[in-house]
């Protein structure tokens, strides 16, 4: 028992000596910055703390020694690749850095081929792919979610247009390429990017010369990413030049964070610059580890600098790599490096290439630094299928006079918040613009109002509006004679709006047109794109072509095409009473009375006596019963009413009731089956044509051949337009019509006189212009209906941010009532006005009631082929018993004959006859049984017939 135990004691020690043996006494871990920026002199704090903590904790690495060399570049990508060289020749198994993205990817390839992991907090080009760069490792949240932020609060204040300044390196141009494509998710823009020379370089002249021109710029939105020295230099110039003023607005990446973080208390002239601006920090949740790191910073720093989040970084690096390190060493890997095999035919002693080495655990120290979950100084910490940190977050600042506020927070999982990401991360994501919220921030210039973000462009320069020189229709544009003063219905209104805008706006009326002729209205839109005018007021019309090259205010006035035709007055003549129906309607309801007249004498024929006599008596009998229904129609659906409802039980009330109104009435079922139907579509013909021929007699009637733009394209006649308006145009790019139709009229008595003497056959306008036109003519009309739906606005630069603004104050006149009586004041109407409004068609044409016909004639042959069917199967049942005792049969013809008579006789004579000839029958055969079944057959249909002979006299 005691030889196993001390067997099991010495093979523990004997593996654990074995493992001391197989670690390697010290890792060595390269770190790169310039150690004269701020964020190179607290990373070489940090990363010093972070090397003893993780030395002093011996369950960390077991025993081995974290050593990091750390190499000044200053300033020089020269520089920096030298100490990454010399860091590879010395067997390095990571390096931090570098602090500039700019020799990131000329690192990141040494990386890639040697097998040494590169870690970086503060070169976060969005640009550096890790499928390019595998080995390239960003710790904290690159420039792609800064950016994101950014774009975020433009669009929430409300801003549309940015200018960006920025340094010239990889870095900062990735950046600001990232922000414009986030602005454009919102539909924003960068108007202008202003480019500096690279940090350090940029002198005041270099950033004078830039902050001038965009003093003269529309757009007073400025994101500055660039780097502490440049940005710091760039707002004490812009505070010369009055640009951190009210109106402007500065928005600056983390490196004002990282300034106000390292360097407070800032001097007075410094801290004045930045008065007003806002800000992004990167966000790190606040927790013990953090607050007593804070507390050990002043030590660790004696004072010298202050901490900031890339501070936390730094330390959080070094951790991750001592953590992959130890698990690199857990799995039993040896940290061993080998001479490059592919340097080929190089000198080596010459640039001493031989002294590079491939780490041979390179991969796999790479796989566990992504693997690495933990919580360190900055919260969790790990890294997504995409290698970004988790949970990309920033803090948003606003510089005010005594240091700067927090007014907010940004993330990557809901958008701005004024309450802290670990809060939102416990509920659902929602970044709808109802949930984005940040606190009342201070503006350039103390002002807590927000900026509108733009001003007129040249800093005061008035604005050049152009305007037709119309010489018609001068109620809407028009030019005070002898003085350049332009007013008009369209004047006012753009004049009413400008007073509903929270600012000034100085302009200048231009005028354009020869004053001879109206100026063509394309052409003056198009003179905006030309920078000939900022903007164009008037009767424009909005159109899709227009639309494409400028930007349009909210319609103020409602347009579309229209017809006009000249009219004449239908006087009342003789024979006005056929006016109500087109001559298709008369004749087939003609056609229509007689054929129901001729069907009900069919199915009335052998029952009723009334339809029965001379054929002279039965034609006058079928004219009289059709013409009558039509008179009777009302009184006939009334009895049938009554008749049902308080005669539920009585059969033959209809018949008599009927009869009191006409001669004749219907017996059979089918007949009155008709009769309903035909009643029905003669009541709602009779009043269709009581109610237009009401309206024919009473009401003041207009005629002309065109009814509308269909009969006017289908015409081949002369059309005629308003000079300058995009009429002609449409009507050949959407009708086709041949530009030897159009005429271009240029005033409204070239309209009257084309069309009295018939120069053309119509005037196709705007509704505005028509409505003007028509209130001094009134012997011309509208026919038919708009054929276009427009409006007119007002026509503005392309993204001009004054066109949403001047949308805004339209609607607000259209609320207040200010629009309506703008319009009252320069296109009241007169009186005649009232009687050109759009005239159609007064005839009631056959598609208003062919379903009715449809109906009845359906109902009718229905009627018919049943009546047919019903005597074929009585003739054949009784027939075929009518045999001659001589025993020849009937021909085929006499066959027919005898279903005429058949079918001619009254229903008892046919009867009687039958019942005679069946009594020779029976004599012949002696059979008295025969007569008997005979007459039981027949006993019931006697009946009913003497039922319905006698009925008719039943109630009398």
């Amino acid at each position: 028992m005691n030889l196993a135990l001390l067997l099991s004691i010495f093979t523990l020690c004997f593996w654990a000596s074995s493992e001391r043996a197989s670690r390697p006494k010290e890792v060595k871990v390269g770190a790169i910055f310039t150690l004269k920026t701020i964020n190179g002199r607290v990373s070489k704090i940090a990363i010093e703390a972070a090397e003893k903590d993780v030395n002093s904790d011996k369950s960390v690495l077991g025993g081995t020694k974290l050593s990091i060399l750390i190499h000044d570049s200053k300033f020089s990508g020269f520089l920096s690749i030298i100490g990454a060289l010399r860091y590879m020749e010395s067997d390095t198994v990571a390096i931090i850095g570098p602090q500039n993205a700019v020799m990131a990817p000329v690192l990141s390839q040494l990386a890639n081929e040697l097998h040494v992991p590169l870690l970086s907090f503060t070169a976060l080009d969005p640009s550096l792919s890790p499928l390019q760069y595998p080995f390239f490792i960003q710790t904290a949240p690159n420039d792609q979610f800064q950016m994101s932020a950014i774009a975020d609060m433009v669009s929430y204040f409300g801003w549309s247009e940015v200018i960006a300044v920025f340094t010239d390196d990889d870095q900062s141009r990735n950046g600001v390429t990232a922000l414009g494509d986030k602005l454009a998710e919102k539909l924003c823009k960068i108007t202008y990017k202003a480019v500096l020379p690279p940090d350090p370089k940029p002198t005041r002249s270099d950033v004078k010369e830039q902050l001038v021109k965009i003093r003269m710029m529309e757009s007073r939105v400025i994101v500055l990413h660039t780097f502490s020295q440049s940005g710091r230099l760039v707002f004490e110039v812009a505070k010369e030049l009055g640009m951190m003023e009210t109106g402007y607005v500065w928005i600056a990446s983390t490196w004002l964070s990282t300034v106000l973080d390292s360097l407070s208390p800032l001097p007075p002239r410094t801290a004045k610059s930045f008065q007003g601006a806002l800000t992004l920090r990167p966000h790190t949740p606040d927790s013990e580890r953090k607050s007593a790191f804070i507390a050990r910073w002043k030590e660790l720093s004696n004072g010298s600098i202050g901490l900031n989040p890339y501070g936390l970084y730094a330390y959080d690096t070094v951790w991750i790599i001592a953590r992959a390190v130890r698990r690199l060493l857990d799995e039993g890997c040896t940290v061993s490096f080998s001479n490059i095999t592919n340097l080929g035919s190089f000198p080596k002693a010459t640039l001493n290439l031989g002294a590079l080495s491939n780490f041979d655990g390179g991969n796999q120290l790479l796989n566990n630094i992504l693997q690495t979950t933990m919580r360190g100084l900055t919260g969790p910490i790990g890294f997504n299928p995409d290698r970004s940190p988790l949970r990309p977050s920033f803090d948003i600042i606003n510089v005010i006079n005594n240091g700067y506020k927090q007014i907010g927070y940004w993330s990557n999982y809901s958008g701005l918040s004024i309450e802290s990401p670990e809060i939102l991360y416990r509920k659902a994501p929602n970044r709808s613009i109802a949930n984005q919220h940040l606190d009342r921030a201070e503006w350039p210039g103390g002002t807590k109002t927000r900026p509108r973000g733009w001003v007129f462009r040249d800093n005061g320069r008035r604005l050049r509006i152009g305007v037709p020189n119309r010489v018609s229709y001068k109620n809407f544009v028009s030019r005070v004679n002898g003085t350049d003063i332009v007013h008009g219905y369209c004047i006012d209104v753009f004049r009413a709006a400008l007073r509903l805008l929270p600012y000034p706006v100085p302009y200048r009326f231009i005028l354009f047109g020869d004053g001879h002729k109206n100026p063509s209205y394309t052409e003056l839109v198009n003179l905006i794109t030309l920078d000939v005018f900022d903007a164009v007021v008037g009767d424009i019309t909005i159109v899709t072509n227009r639309t494409k090259i400028v930007d349009f205010a909210q319609p103020y006035i409602e347009s579309g095409l229209v017809v006009v035709t000249p009219v004449r007055k239908l006087n009342s003549i003789a024979w006005a009473f056929l006016r109500p129906f087109t001559p298709l309607m008369w004749a087939v309801t003609a056609v229509f009375f007689f054929f129901v007249g001729a069907v009900v004498w069919i199915l009335e024929h052998r029952v009723n006596d009334e339809f029965r006599g001379p054929p002279k008596q039965q034609i006058i009998t079928i004219l009289w019963f059709s013409l009558s229904t039509m008179f009777f129609a009302h009184s006939k659906s009334s009895i049938l009413a009554i008749d049902i409802e308080f005669f539920p039980k009585v059969q033959y009330t209809n018949n008599f009731m009927s009869s009191k109104f006409s001669g004749e009435n219907t017996m059979s079922t089918l007949g009155r089956m008709v009769m309903i139907i035909w009643l029905f579509v003669v009541l709602i013909i009779t009043s269709s044509y009581t109610a237009n021929l009401t309206s024919i007699l009473t009401v003041k009637q207009l005629s002309s051949p065109i009814t509308g733009i269909d009969t006017l394209i289908t015409s081949n006649e002369p059309i005629g337009f308003q000079v300058g308006s995009f009429a002609e145009n449409y009507l050949k790019e959407e009708f086709n019509i041949p530009q030897s139709r159009l005429i271009a009229l240029g005033s409204p008595q070239e309209y009257v006189q084309a069309l009295e003497n018939g120069t053309v056959a119509a005037v196709i306008d705007e509704r505005p212009y028509i409505e003007l036109f028509l209130s001094e003519h009134c012997m011309f009309a509208i026919r038919g209906q708009e054929f276009t739906k427009s409006g007119w606005g007002f026509a503005f630069l392309k993204d001009s941010p004054l066109a949403n603004d001047i949308s805004t104050a339209i609607l607000a006149l259209s609320e207040n009532g200010d629009l309506q009586r703008i319009h009252e004041k320069w296109l009241s109407k007169k009186a005649c006005a009232s009687s050109s409004s759009d005239i159609q068609s007064d005839q009631l044409p056959l598609e208003s009631f062919w379903g009715l016909f449809v109906i009845c004639g359906t109902v009718c042959l229905v009627a018919v082929i049943i009546y047919f069917c019903k005597m074929i199967r009585q003739f054949s049942q009784n027939s075929p018993q009518v045999i001659d005792p001589s025993g020849r049969g009937s021909s085929r013809s006499e066959r027919v004959m005898h279903f005429f008579a058949f079918i001619d006789e009254k229903e008892d004579d046919s009867r009687k006859r039958l019942k005679r000839k069946r009594s020779d029958i029976n004599q012949n055969s002696n059979s008295i049984e025969d007569e008997s079944r005979y007459f039981r057959t027949n006993r019931a249909e006697m009946k009913i017939s003497k039922e319905r002979h006698y009925g008719g006299t039943w109630l009398q």
